[in-house]
C-alpha cells in the first residue's frame, strides 16, 4: 500500500468513525470537498476507503441477518 493509501485510509477511518458518534452525515462529503479542491490522488485513496470501508458494512449486516434468518440445524 502506497503513503498516499495509508493517508486516505487513515483518514476515512477517523472521519467515519466521527461520523458515527456525532451524527453527522455530511463529514464524508465535506472532508471529500476539501481533499479535492486541494490533492485530486488523495481524494481518491480516500473515496476508495470509505466506499470499502462501507461495503464491508453492509455486507457483514446482510450476513448477520442471513444468519438470523437461518433456520438450527
Amino acid at each position: 500500500m502506497s503513503y498516499v493509501e495509508n493517508l486516505g485510509e487513515k483518514l476515512a477511518r477517523d472521519v467515519l468513525k466521527a461520523q458515527q458518534e456525532t451524527g453527522d452525515l455530511n463529514m464524508v462529503h465535506t472532508i471529500g470537498q476539501v481533499l479535492e479542491a486541494s490533492s485530486s490522488t488523495l481524494h481518491e485513496a480516500y473515496m476508495t476507503a470509505v466506499r470499502v470501508y462501507d461495503a464491508e458494512e453492509r455486507a457483514r449486516k446482510t450476513l448477520a441477518q442471513m444468519l438470523r434468518s437461518q433456520p438450527p440445524r
